[in-house]
């Protein structure tokens, strides 16, 4: 086997632990978060749970489980169209840009239309999403970048895809690696370098790799990168960036890019869900304290009702299985 089951569940487990430690933090600066926390090295909430990233994470996991490699857009809306367009109740904590896909399914229109007919095309709902395709594709971050396109357009167009191509392809990559190096060169080398993508989140890698202390690393990233004449924080394009930067701070060791994009503010949640996929998928599943995972591994499904009670080591389980078959097969 090329990938093993606790890189499959250290790149779920990864993620939903990322998007629960950052969630209190989002929409935050790095000013306000020092001054109320100086360093949030931990849940600050006495019941952390995941946001609608970890869900719809689930979601794309479930729709990857369905339809495999095979997957075409047609599927992808059928799905959002059975989860979400037909849930009754609203949607807490849900991103525009779904929120914006949900509306255009119910009023007939389907993928890829209900991507790019939508205002937040370009945000990051995409690429927070994405990892479970980097973990179908692990070692190839190309057929990953593929992929990603088919399923990110039922929500986004242009550089929101071009986003979830570059988080695919790093998970796919991390799957597999065995430096941190070879999951940033697999994820600059999914979008085109003079993309809007491209050169942020270049530009971010850059300041990431030239400082050996994290929150100087988080200082420099923040003011550089961050949109700030934008009134969210949800920008594909920067909260990736910030995902990459922060991971390359990090040198790819888990706690310390999470915990990196939980402290950097913006889109906190998102930023630390992202660099926590690709750093869990490099390390395994023990790189994540088990008090977390264990606080962490069961979906609440406050966003997405289909996903209340997903215990994420078993969808890793399922997951690893899939994977395990496709290797085989090839």
């Amino acid at each position: 086997m090329t990938s093993s089951f606790e890189r499959v569940y250290g790149a779920l487990i990864g993620q939903a632990v990322g998007d629960a430690l950052g969630a209190p933090t989002e929409g935050l600066t790095r000013a306000q978060i020092v001054e109320r926390y100086g360093w949030v090295s931990d849940f600050v909430d006495d019941d952390p749970a995941g946001t609608d990233d970890t869900e719809y994470a689930v979601l794309t996991a479930r729709v990857l489980l369905a339809h495999g490699t095979g997957l075409t857009p047609e599927q992808v809306g059928a799905a959002w169209t059975e989860n979400l367009v037909n849930q009754v109740g609203g949607f807490f904590g849900g991103g525009f840009s779904e929120m914006t896909a949900i509306n255009n399914l119910r009023a007939g229109l389907t993928p890829p239309v209900t991507g790019s007919d939508n205002h937040e095309m370009w945000s990051d709902g995409a690429a927070m999403r994405i990892a479970p395709v980097g973990i179908l594709c692990a070692g190839d971050p190309a057929e990953a970048a593929r992929l990603a396109a088919i399923e990110a357009q039922v929500s986004h167009a242009k550089d929101g895809i071009r986003c979830a191509q570059v988080v695919a392809a790093g998970v796919a990559a991390a799957m597999t690696a065995a430096s941190w190096e070879d999951v940033v060169q697999a994820a600059l080398a999914a979008v085109p370098a003079d993309s809007w993508t491209g050169r942020t989140v270049r530009r971010a890698v850059d300041i990431g790799s030239s400082h050996t202390e994290l929150p100087a690393a988080l200082d420099e990233l923040y003011e550089r990168i961050s949109i700030f004449h934008y009134p969210f924080a949800d920008v594909g394009p920067e909260a990736t960036a910030l995902a990459m930067g922060v991971f390359t701070a990090a040198r790819g060791e888990y706690v310390p890019a999470v915990l990196g994009g939980t402290n950097i503010g913006r889109d906190a949640d998102t930023i630390a869900a992202m660099a926590g996929s690709m750093a869990g998928a490099l390390h395994g599943s023990d790189a994540v304290p088990e008090p977390w995972r264990r606080r962490i591994n069961v979906v609440r499904g406050h966003c997405i009702a289909s996903t209340a009670g997903t215990d994420l080591a078993e969808l890793a389980r399922e997951l690893h299985a899939a994977l395990t078959a496709k290797e085989v097969a090839a």
